[in-house]
């Protein structure tokens, strides 16, 4: 995998695991992406230098930046699920393939994608995963 594909899975977690209103820890984060405990520590480092979280404690938080690039990120993976499901992919499929695809796409495919479901260009769809 890709290290920025990694982050970005890293930082949607993150960003998924805070709207339910709580602080974010490490275990949780792991157990949502179906990795290690030392993989989780190893990609908060990272996310940390990039500016994207900051920790406090066992607790991570994303910083302005790292809310504004993994809302882009989400935004994407909602948009696109919908998208397939849309075609009539079942919903676990367009689910896997929505993770996989939201890193690749290009601009023109995904503004392509917006407009065929409606959507405003630049008005990311938070709701649900």
């Amino acid at each position: 995998m890709r290290t920025e594909q990694s982050v970005e899975d890293y930082l949607e977690a993150v960003h998924v695991l805070a709207l339910g209103g709580g602080p974010v820890h490490r275990s949780e984060v792991a157990r949502r992406l179906g990795v290690s405990q030392p993989a989780v520590t190893k990609a908060v480092k990272k996310m940390q230098e990039a500016g994207y979280i900051r920790t406090e404690g066992m607790h991570i938080c994303l910083t302005e930046e790292g809310e504004k690039r993994a809302s882009e990120i989400y935004g994407k993976h909602v948009d696109i699920r919908a998208f397939l499901m849309k075609l009539g992919v079942p919903a676990d499929e367009a689910e896997r393939d929505a993770c996989m695809i939201e890193h690749v796409i290009g601009d023109a495919t995904y503004a392509a994608i917006r407009n065929f479901t409606g959507k405003a260009p630049g008005k990311n769809d938070k709701s649900g995963k």
